[in-house]
């Protein structure tokens, strides 16, 4: 039930990133957008899905291409 949640979750967040990537031509937020939806599909364990989340949402803020 918690990797549902997660995955729920990271697949919204990777939505308002895509967009937000695509309607400001930036290329970081829109690739870490796509890869918040796809990630939970191949991985099972719940601290890894986390942990993951975690650096795809702060890869736009980190990396600034």
């Amino acid at each position: 039930m918690n990797s549902l949640v997660i995955s729920v979750l990271s697949g919204a967040f990777g939505m308002a990133y895509f967009i937000y990537g695509k309607r400001q031509s930036k290329f970081v937020p829109a690739i870490a957008g796509v890869l918040l939806c796809v990630f939970p599909f191949f991985t099972e364990n719940l601290l890894v899905q986390c942990v993951i989340g975690a650096v795809l949402l702060a890869a736009p803020f980190v990396i600034d291409y």
